[in-house]
């Protein structure tokens, strides 16, 4: 150590202090510039050891920059000769002042010696081959790095490589003086400085300079970058651990999926939440996607800011691959500068509305103009800018013209994820393009004028191409076995297994519709039980929500949640499996349903094939002749990661497959995508035909893909690129599981279908009919024994005439033959003790509603039934469940005979008749009325007079009157035995078709019959409404009981859904 070395060390000391306030200031401005950003919808800081172990995983083992296998091996030498050179590079401070110097203990270290050659010449060696590849890529034309900040680049480069030499050159000096000294280096440790010292002097000064040289050139470095907090290329170093940290998905997933919701203040906003919190503020303004930079996300503005300007993104973009003005990488760039022009004004409080200043501005509410002078002009000209519109517009003439995306850029994205995934530092792209999307759509109106069409076929007749729904269910027509559709053939899922979701596509596309075919095709012959939705479906809203109309997307959702959910009534979430055909639909119901309230175990069809044909169930026996590309559809690949199960289905149906020079998770796009499917491309060659090219290079004799969308982009380039080639004709579109339904084909003919039998053994729950018939028996039994606590004593008068059911949950009905109490007064005081309707007539069971009084909780409609149609159908069946005298005594009128019919069955709640299932028993088998099936014959006939008889009896004694003040009518035709309701069997009769009986309903208890009952008289007159209405009785014959789905109308029509926009299923 000398003078010459102190100085050249306090020097470095000084010029350090200026280039750390400058790199600390940087930071400062770029997090306060980061902290301008929303709060967001995700918790992004923990579980803190998943993402701490993310964030390791990623860095160490360079996982996304290894995709590039070149550039990955050595970048990881850059980047660690960046991480730990610190240490060598701190050291330089103590090196300047003293050239033998080092850190204490660890400098007379072996190992460190090993570390400080491995840095060095690591950091070297891998910066050389980075800028080899860059010079090498930049003479291609378009390539990755278009658009980048060149400048900065080299500016990096440079720096990079200086550090390593300084290390290199450093660790030399330092062994020359050993040398001088008497000692000589080793080669496991110095098998580089080591030669090297052997030509340099052993000069303290010289080590001093290579020092000064290290130390400075990092220094020069931090002040550079701190001035311009721009340089991703620069800044990535530090921000990029960050971003990794706080990717959305705590598991280390992309965030490819499920789109991120459209939020403010953290919260999703949906339609019902702005209405609620617009009726708590009148003021209150909802924030609907980004229309300016400050209403991205904070991690908006970290991705921006951490952007690592490497153009892998655009590399794999599909837009700018074919001409598109999109690039990725080039929106995130220009939102960041966007973003670091606006923050002065921002950060000083500015706002503008409408164009207006409203942040800024005095007591009177103009613009206040000594605070708005204090901020940079350029800030205040860059907060006039809007976030969408035209980029060739003159900034310095009108900056309110002068947009910073350009709109044809915005809409050009097909929202394929290739940037999300390809990203080495975890920038979220899509959910930012959408997010623009929304605003310009929900506030701003502006968007292709094809989505117009688009929204108003989903939003009239829930599709996309605008056809009635009542063909959903035509690609059925051609199959040669049936398919049960819930909630028309079947009334739940209690015997199903998967439901089969069709689509939109599956449904109405021709080409799809064959690829729905023959996946319902191979689930037949493979004995799976499944059924499908029919007219009940409604798109998914996929195209919707990425075209950025989230209410829409909602709207469809909420309606097809609510159809789905009373499908799977009384299944266990982990059990409702559901099955699709559309890469799209699986994403949706997958990935976005569960946040609205539909949580299902969704699979590709070509999961569910591929795990048939690996049980057995399916035997593919005939290979496929040619050659087979196969397309990765992007929704099913890179938004879901299902790569191989395409694969294997199509090796196990002898397929040879070629793939495509892009193929797997850097897959190119069809361009269906993002509502791309509904758009013309005007700009640039076609995606799809792009497509076509690269797949057509293989010389397949069929394309095969998973998805309805993909086949419609690739059948159609398929023919444009083969038209008037001798390659036309010769090249087909295909879905896997048509190759696999080829395969399976023997002779000219499938096999025969396998009995029907679960793939996995299935769990059920009771469905919400069964909880509320099981919750409205029990209160009808509550109330019954109530009602016989209340007749106890008057029974006790005439106990010889003592008539008792004792089936679980009967009534108990007491008469004598003299002083009998009236039924109008023993059903009035029951009322009065327990607060329910007054009812001196029938006692209805089951939940069953009292003639006159409120609806029973759960007592659903059954369809095209009027109001009054369950009273009076339950108050047939109560009569029919009565012998003689107890009906006598609940119209308060003597009984003629003792005893009860013969074969009377219990009165346990309501009768049910045609076969329907007793509350809480299980379904009986078969028991579903088959379509067309004739009604069963009652017995006994009776007119509508008849059948609404005790209803005047029942309001004359709730109304407190007695039955001896009603006026005589006319006789009816006396009820032979029991009143018996449409289909239910009579005593001895043979049994009604159709009219199973429901297993676990309790048995019929014979009471001995000592007399033939006497005939009832009707009541004096019958209501007005059983006049006007004599259907009614009939139409409740047919109505199912309250424990089973109601039915669709009749006809087979599904009832239109309350919600606009399609059509729902009613199914109870």
């Amino acid at each position: 150590m000398s003078g010459v070395t102190i100085t050249l060390g306090t020097i470095g000391v000084l010029l350090s202090l200026i280039c750390w306030a400058s790199f600390i200031g940087g930071v400062s401005r770029m997090v306060r510039s980061i902290m301008l950003g929303q709060k967001d919808g995700f918790n992004r800081f923990g579980p803190v050891f998943a993402r701490l172990k993310n964030v390791i995983v990623e860095v160490a083992a360079h996982t996304r920059m290894a995709r590039k296998r070149s550039v990955g091996f050595f970048h990881w030498f850059v980047m660690v000769g960046f991480l730990l050179g610190f240490i060598v590079w701190f050291e330089a401070y103590i090196q300047t002042f003293n050239p033998r110097g080092g850190w204490p203990w660890l400098s007379d270290q072996v190992w460190y010696h090993g570390i400080d050659e491995f840095l060095g010449l690591g950091t070297v060696i891998g910066i050389l081959v980075l800028i080899i590849i860059r010079q090498v890529n930049q003479r291609r034309g378009l390539n990755r790095f278009t658009g980048s900040d060149r400048r900065a680049a080299y500016f990096v480069e440079a720096v990079v490589l200086l550090e390593g030499l300084g290390m290199i050159f450093v660790k030399a000096g330092k062994l020359a003086l050993l040398r001088a000294d008497g000692y000589d280096f080793h080669w496991s440790t110095d098998w580089v400085t080591g030669p090297l010292s052997t030509i340099l002097p052993a000069n303290e000064l010289m080590v001093s300079i290579f020092a000064l040289i290290k130390l400075l050139t990092g220094m020069i470095w931090l002040y550079v970058v701190g001035r311009n907090i721009t340089w991703g290329v620069a800044w990535h170093r530090f921000s990029a651990f960050f971003n990794i940290y706080f990717k959305r998905e705590a598991d280390g997933r992309t965030a490819l999926g499920a789109l991120k919701p459209m939020t403010m203040d953290g919260e999703a906003l949906t339609m019902e939440k702005i209405e609620q919190r617009t009726e708590e503020d009148e003021d209150f303004e909802p924030l609907l996607g980004a229309g300016a930079i400050e209403d991205f996300s904070w991690k908006g503005w970290l991705d921006f800011s951490t952007c690592t300007e490497c153009g892998r993104c655009q590399e794999q973009c599909p837009a700018w691959n074919t001409g598109k003005p999109l690039s990725p990488k080039l929106m995130m760039m220009a939102l960041r500068d966007h973003g670091a022009a606006k923050a002065p004004y921002l950060l000083a409080g500015g706002k503008t509305t409408m164009g207006e200043e409203t942040g800024l501005v005095d007591a009177e509410g103009n613009p206040d103009e000594a605070k708005l002078a204090k901020i940079p002009e350029a800030a205040r000209i860059e907060a006039q800018r809007p976030l969408v519109g035209s980029t060739t517009a003159d900034v310095s003439e009108d900056p309110t013209l002068a947009g910073i995306i350009d709109p044809e850029a915005l809409w050009s994205c097909t929202t394929c994820g290739a940037c999300v995934e390809q990203c080495p530092v975890d920038i979220e792209h899509v959910d930012h393009f959408v997010d623009m999307r929304r605003y310009q759509v929900l506030i701003e109106s502006e968007f292709p004028t094809e989505l117009a069409g688009l929204f108003k076929n989903l939003e009239n007749k829930g599709n996309p191409w605008g056809q009635n729904n009542s063909g959903r269910d035509e690609w059925m027509n051609s199959l040669d076995f049936d398919i049960p559709v819930i909630g028309s053939d079947i009334e739940d899922f209690s015997d199903t297994e998967y439901l089969f979701w069709v689509g939109c596509a599956g449904a109405f596309e021709d080409r799809a519709k064959k690829t729905t075919q023959a996946v319902a095709t191979l689930l037949h012959t493979a004995g799976v039980k499944f059924a499908v939705l029919g007219q009940g479906e409604t798109c998914t809203g996929d195209s919707a929500r990425r075209a950025g109309n989230e209410f829409l997307f909602q709207m469809l959702a909420e309606q097809n949640i609510e159809t789905m959910n009373n499908a799977f009534d009384g299944v266990p979430t982990a059990q409702r499996k559901v099955v699709v055909t559309c890469a799209h639909c699986l994403n949706a119901l997958k990935n976005e349903y569960g946040e609205l309230g539909g949580d299902y175990q969704v699979v590709h069809h070509t999961q569910l094939l591929n795990r048939l044909v690996r049980d057995k169930r399916l035997v593919p026996v005939a290979p496929i002749d040619g050659a087979v590309t196969y397309h990765d559809p992007c929704y099913l690949g890179r938004h879901n990661q299902v790569y191989e199960a395409p694969r294997e289905l199509m090796d196990g149906s002898g397929v040879t497959l070629k793939e495509m020079p892009r193929h797997g998770q850097r897959s190119m796009c069809c361009g269906a995508g993002g509502a791309r499917m509904w758009m013309e491309e005007t700009v640039g060659k076609r995606i799809n035909v792009d497509r076509v090219d690269e797949a057509l290079s293989t010389t397949p004799t069929k394309i095969a893909t998973g998805c309805p969308f993909c086949r419609v982009m690739l059948s159609d380039g398929t023919t444009a690129q083969t038209d008037g080639t001798e390659m036309e004709g010769q090249v087909e579109v295909v879905d896997v599981a048509q190759l696999l339904l080829e395969s399976v084909t023997r002779d000219g003919g499938l096999p025969e279908p396998r009995e029907a039998s679960w793939i996995e053994k299935p769990k059920r729950e009771k469905t919400s009919a069964q909880k509320e018939a099981e919750q409205a028996e029990r209160e009808a039994a509550e109330a019954e024994k109530a009602g016989a606590t209340a007749t106890a004593a008057p029974a006790e008068a005439a106990p010889d005439n003592e008539v008792t059911d004792k089936g679980e949950g009967a009534e108990v009905a007491a008469a004598g033959t003299a002083g009998a109490v009236s039924a109008a007064a023993a059903g009035a005081s029951v009322a009065d003790s327990k607060g329910a309707p007054k009812s001196g007539g029938l006692k209805l069971g089951g939940g069953g509603k009292a003639p006159g009084g409120p609806k029973a909780p759960g007592d659903a409609k059954a369809p095209g039934g009027a109001n009054a149609v369950g009273a009076e159908a339950q108050s047939e069946v109560k009569d029919a469940e009565r012998t003689e005298e107890t009906r006598e005594a609940a119209q308060g009128e003597a009984p003629a005979t003792t005893g009860a019919a013969k074969g009377a069955p219990k009165s346990g709640g309501l009768s049910l008749g045609g076969g329907a299932k007793a509350p809480g028993a299980p379904k009986a088998p078969g028991g579903a009325k088959a379509p067309g099936a004739p009604k069963a014959a009652a017995p006994a006939a009776t007119t509508p007079a008849e059948a609404d008889a005790p209803a005047p009896a029942s309001e004359a004694s709730a109304t407190g009157a007695p039955a001896a003040e009603t006026e005589p009518g006319k006789p009816a035709k006396p009820t032979v035995g029991l009143g018996l309701k449409g289909g239910a069997k009579a005593p001895g009769a043979p049994k009604a078709p159709g009219g199973a009986k429901a297993q676990g309903a309790p048995k019929a208890a014979a009471a001995p019959a000592t007399e033939e009952p006497t005939k009832p008289e009707a009541p004096s007159e019958a209501p007005e409404s059983a006049q006007a209405e004599p259907a009614k009785a009939d139409a409740a014959d047919e109505a199912p009981a309250s424990e089973t789905p109601a039915k669709p109308a009749a006809g087979g029509a599904i009832p239109r859904s309350k919600k606009s926009g399609g059509y729902g299923l009613s199914l109870g």
